[in-house]
């Protein structure tokens, strides 16, 4: 999946979770609202319009719970949207504080609290429109709505219902602010925290990207020379200095050998890159493919010992591929310069995934390089351009939809897990097959 694509499911989730914590502060609305109704109604013997007032309620509740189904799944949430659901909540509390008092009612401060949820939610043009549109409201309380009748009597402090409706008013602000503000806030820092590792993730794949345009490019200049070395070693075989000399003969063997190898390099790389130099890729099995490409590894490195285990069992046909291959020589090309003495490979399957094993008596890796895992350059062997053995393992495996781990075991050594997922490499159709075997 693209950077892009990823992006954009980011702030598909951010903003369905957004407008949930809308939804959920609607029905805490919808509740105290009828707490507060009554209370005042009955409790403080304050005369309400009761029926106008639960009218108003009830198409609140009806509006949040349309909400409540359309925000069920993931959608995009627009900026639209959210102003739109804003204003329908600045258009109810209105409604109430209409039937209740207008401005001279202790709960008109509440528009402050729609006002700060759109600061922080909406584009700029929508915010001021917001709260252009709650000043209106407030006008508008101010000279059409009936006033309450409600003794002030500010030396009885919380004893004047007026006074204490401003202290509930002011509870409920700041314990909404508190609790809602700060949710929001932590949904945009994990939305802004997941977008930087996109970014990044970006930057190492064009990286990547450039990294191949000049191995492709330094292939492609390769090629000749290679070959021209080829020609001119074969030739060398068959003329009578080195023929007559086995010593020289056996020299010219190894050059051989080696040409061969740098071929073969250079055959992967085109290969990684798109541009197989007349060569097919063929069909094999997972088995089958990790013990020719553990063998061939085997026998150019030539490791003092190496153990090798397959533990995959119901072998799977698969395509071979040169990106695989790489990904496994480079873990193993590590392992060995770490452990030069011993180092082990296993092959297994794990439900649907296939898991590959590195494991080494060396050192271990440094606790720096254990947090920075599969970035570029993060190398413990001191040279110029090192580490990008495990960073190209580490971007294999995610285009694969996999993953690499590494550990430090407690008696010395490292452990580095390859985890593929069976579906990025087996051939569809027997895949297909299992699940048909599985249903039976």
């Amino acid at each position: 999946m693209s950077g892009a694509a990823q992006g954009g499911r980011l702030q598909v989730a951010t903003g369905v979770r957004n407008m949930q914590q809308l939804i959920q502060l609607r029905w805490i609305a919808v509740v105290g609202q009828v707490v507060t109704i009554l209370m005042v109604h009955y409790g403080l013997g304050i005369h309400l319009p009761l029926h106008q007032m639960l009218v108003v309620l009830a198409c609140l509740a009806a509006f949040n719970a349309a909400s409540q189904m359309r925000w069920h799944s993931p959608h995009m949430v627009t900026n639209g949207e959210l102003f739109l659901v804003l204003l329908v909540d600045v258009g109810m509390l209105t409604a109430q504080l209409y039937l209740s008092g207008g401005a001279s009612n202790p709960f008109v401060f509440l528009f402050l609290l729609q006002v700060v949820l759109g600061a922080m939610l909406l584009e700029t043009w929508s915010t001021w429109t917001l709260c252009g549109v709650a000043m209106a409201c407030f006008v508008g309380l101010a000279l059409f709505a009936q006033p309450l009748v409600l003794p002030l009597a500010p030396e009885r402090g919380l004893g004047s219902p007026y006074i204490l409706g401003l202290f509930i008013c002011f509870v409920l602000i700041a314990s909404l602010m508190v609790v809602f503000v700060a949710r929001i806030n932590r949904n945009i820092r994990r939305r802004d925290a997941r977008l930087a590792d996109l970014r990044q993730r970006a930057a190492e794949e064009e990286h990547i990207v450039r990294m191949g345009l000049l191995a492709s490019g330094a292939a492609h200049e390769l090629g000749t020379p290679l070959a021209t070395l080829s020609v001119i070693l074969g030739d060398w075989r068959r003329m009578a200095p080195f023929d007559s000399n086995p010593e020289l003969l056996g020299e010219v063997s190894e050059m051989q050998a080696q040409v061969q190898r740098c071929k073969s390099i250079v055959s992967g790389i085109l290969l990684s890159a798109g541009e197989a130099r007349g060569e097919s890729s063929e069909r094999t099995s997972v088995v089958e493919f990790v013990d020719e490409v553990v063998a061939d590894w085997r026998d150019s490195r030539q490791p003092r010992s190496f153990t090798y285990d397959n533990h995959f069992g119901h072998d799977l046909p698969i395509v071979s591929d040169s990106a695989i291959q790489q990904m496994i020589h480079n873990v193993l090309d590590n392992a060995l310069e770490a452990s030069p003495h011993w180092l082990m490979f296993e092959l297994a399957r794990h439900a649907d995934e296939m898991v590959l094993t590195c494991t080494d008596a060396g050192p271990g890796f440094a606790a720096p390089m254990l947090a920075q895992f599969g970035k570029p350059y993060q190398s413990s062997k001191g040279r110029a351009g090192g580490g990008l053995g495990l960073f190209l393992v580490v971007n294999v495996a995610r285009t694969l939809g996999g993953r690499v781990e590494a550990r430090n075991k407690t008696e010395g050594g490292a452990i580095v897990t390859i985890t593929l997922p069976l579906a990025s490499v087996v051939l569809e159709e027997m895949l297909d097959e299992e699940e048909v075997d599985e249903i039976e």
